[in-house]
């Protein structure tokens, strides 16, 4: 099977094919974290600038996390907003924040520069902290029990769209904004999980950028490790042998949500390209190819995938591909208001784990926050709107 992902812009989709192509909607502004570092300095000149500012702007942008042009002060005042407006536009808007945890975890909506509404989470633990980004606004794959998926796509979102959603989360963080954490634990983001709305894969081109960006040593990036971010996927097989094939070490997390075709051609519809086991083959190749466990994600939903002979029929198909190559985390469902579809009830929870484990597959219940706070992806957005 080929390893590229369709181009929308050449193919004709066919008569019930799911397309990804986003309804174009005006392009966001040029941003620094949308080129690569050798791509900045002819940025500056083009500006009329001298090349070396490119590196200064990056160093106030990725390392210091400066948002004023007041604080760039090794930048001549003369030409400081002209590199801001030029090079550093806002690209992101604070519509709403909410709160959950005592304050240790923070949902927010922001406006992107054409309207759209997009979310990000940040969770503080006691050593670390994890913020979960969108990648799209809105969401194509038409997921019936996510909030986003019944939104429908609106667009694409840029590259440096998705890295502002973690600089934010990180100039939070170092204005004392988001509670919790020890003492001597670093004020830094130190977990990416490409989780909130849209599927980034469908977006491949943004979303491999943000990584870069993410990954590249400071201040040309955040200076991230690649083991602390996780790609999530619906399983669009070409995205992830596209992403094997990168060599950037990120955590594959595989939304299954169903281990037979009947069932997850409803839950999750791109099933209906590829199947189960071509997307856990696909998943059990990026294993071999960067030696990183993956993640199945699993959302337990009450009489519907949550019976004993789903959890064999998971346990016998990720067994068959090999050993010690997997990890499934079952997700309580966050339910949305109005929804058929809610979470499991604790026993029959607790029976799905212990028949994964019994298979001598690694099984761990997600931690979920912010159930209170319109926690489903997408939900607080829809509400905002």
């Amino acid at each position: 099977m080929s390893t590229s992902l369709p181009d929308p812009s050449t193919q004709r989709p066919r008569p019930g094919q799911l397309t990804f192509a986003a309804p174009r909607r005006g392009k966001p502004p040029q941003h620094l974290a949308d080129l690569a570092p050798a791509e900045r300095k002819a940025a500056v000149e083009a500006l009329g600038h001298k090349g070396f500012r490119a590196k200064q702007l990056s160093t106030h942008y990725f390392e210091r996390l400066v948002d004023s042009p007041e604080d760039m002060t090794d930048l001549p005042k003369a030409i400081r907003d002209d590199l801001v407006a030029g090079l550093l536009p806002q690209l992101i808007t604070p519509v709403r924040t909410v709160t959950a945890d005592e304050g240790a975890t923070v949902k927010s909506v922001w406006r992107l520069h054409d309207g759209a509404l997009v979310e990000s989470v940040t969770m503080r633990y006691p050593n670390r902290v994890t913020i979960c980004v969108s990648s799209q606004a809105g969401c194509g794959m038409n997921c019936p029990f996510c909030a986003t998926g019944q939104e429908g796509l609106t667009r694409n979102m840029s590259t440096a769209e998705i890295v502002e959603q973690i600089v934010a989360a990180a100039r939070s963080l170092r204005r004392g904004e988001v509670a919790g954490g020890s003492e001597d634990a670093p004020l830094r983001v130190s977990n990416v999980v490409f989780m909130g709305m849209g599927e980034a894969l469908a977006n491949y081109k943004a979303a491999i950028g943000a990584i870069r960006r993410l990954t590249d040593k400071a201040p040309d990036g955040l200076g991230m490790s690649a083991r602390g971010i996780t790609m999530s996927t619906v399983g669009l097989v070409p995205g992830i042998d596209k992403l094997a094939a990168e060599g950037i070490p990120v955590t594959l997390a595989l939304s299954l949500h169903a281990p037979d075709d009947e069932l997850r051609n409803e839950l999750v519809p791109i099933n209906t390209r590829w199947k189960v086991d071509e997307a856990l083959d696909a998943a059990y190749r990026y294993f071999e190819a960067t030696g990183r466990r993956v993640s199945i994600e699993y959302a337990l939903i009450k009489d519907i995938n949550d019976h004993a002979w789903r959890a064999d029929l998971l346990g016998d198909k990720l067994n068959a591909r090999g050993r010690g190559w997997v990890h499934v985390n079952p997700i309580p469902l966050n339910p949305t208001p109005g929804s058929k579809w809610t979470a499991s009830r604790k026993g029959v929870e607790q029976q799905f784990v212990e028949r994964l484990r019994a298979h001598g597959i690694p099984t761990t219940i997600r931690d979920t926050r912010g159930s209170e706070i319109d926690g489903a992806c997408g939900q607080l957005a829809a509400a905002t709107a």
